[in-house]
């Protein structure tokens, strides 16, 4: 499925952009179940095991900036998983391919909440690091309605400090004592039906949507069969096998030279991304509210 120039940007950079991946049918199905869960948000008041809130969120102005698994609330979602388009260009790049979690960011028009720079494989270091998240756009994604930025390249390098100044977890690096140009970061575009591939060390983060546009992003995480998590998988095998797409299951991990730095003590402040980055003490993207 993975074009040879598609491989080899992959495997330079650490992120590719796929257009045409998702059917316009496809995306129209996800954007109406996705705007039926923010309004049904008017009767949550706070963050819970599926919403995830803006801080301006109200009853009379739902504001969601994520919806947490969603593939295990909603059918629409489950589906997206599990394309089979999504399957094919993964096991092209690993063979196997074990879903592991999703998320759907929602970078509301005017207000959409940024996400500071960081590394996946902050989150969940495995015994190797074939592990990639796809992002779905559904919705036309431009340089204006904040975009993933990764640093091309930036998966081949260090695992940087996720740590906050308190010395627990926080989910986001520090520019400042990181040494990493920034300024290199190039954007995730296209349009809606695109999906993006993202290895699970690349540096990435993303703006604060301050346009006139939604720019809500379908995020899935995937990782290789012998690609085993270091902190334990706490349902057990079966259900382990359970997530397996595409090869074979093992019970052989396969054990890779890569750095590693374990997310410990926890963050203070669990649930998604965006309550791990509340005890950073630091911002790089400006806020809606600044």
């Amino acid at each position: 499925m993975l074009t040879a120039a598609q491989r080899a940007a992959y495997d330079r950079d650490g992120f590719i952009v796929v257009p045409d991946v998702f059917s316009p049918a496809e995306i129209g199905e996800l954007r109406r179940v996705t705007d039926d869960f923010v309004r049904n948000a008017a009767q949550v008041a706070a963050n819970d095991e599926v919403y995830d809130l803006e801080e301006s969120h109200s009853p009379a102005a739902p504001r969601v900036r994520r919806l947490k698994a969603p593939h295990l609330i909603d059918p629409a979602y489950f589906r997206a998983s599990r394309n089979p388009t999504v399957v094919a260009l993964l096991k092209d790049l690993w063979g196997s391919v074990r879903f592991d979690t999703g998320k759907l960011n929602m970078k509301s028009a005017g207000y959409g909440a940024p996400v500071e720079w960081h590394q996946d494989w902050a989150f969940y270091p495995h015994t190797n690091d074939d592990l990639a998240a796809v992002g779905i756009m559904l919705d036309d994604v431009d340089m204006e309605n904040g975009p993933m930025l990764v640093v091309p390249g930036s998966h081949k390098g260090p695992v940087f400090d996720h740590h906050g100044p308190n010395g627990r977890f926080c989910g986001a690096m520090d520019p400042a004592r990181c040494d990493i140009d920034l300024s290199r970061a190039r954007p995730c575009l296209g349009k809606a039906g695109s999906v993006t591939v993202h290895h699970v060390r690349a540096v990435h983060g993303s703006a604060t949507n301050f346009s006139g546009r939604e720019r809500r992003f379908l995020l899935f995480q995937y990782r290789a069969a012998d690609a085993w998590p270091l902190l334990g998988f706490k349902d057990g095998i079966e259900k382990f096998d359970e997530l397996l797409l595409a090869g074979a299951p093992t019970l052989e991990p396969r054990l890779a030279a890569v750095p590693v730095r374990l997310p410990l003590p926890p963050a203070a402040h669990q649930g998604s991304i965006y309550e791990n980055q509340r005890a950073s003490g630091r911002r790089y993207f400006a806020t809606a509210a600044e």
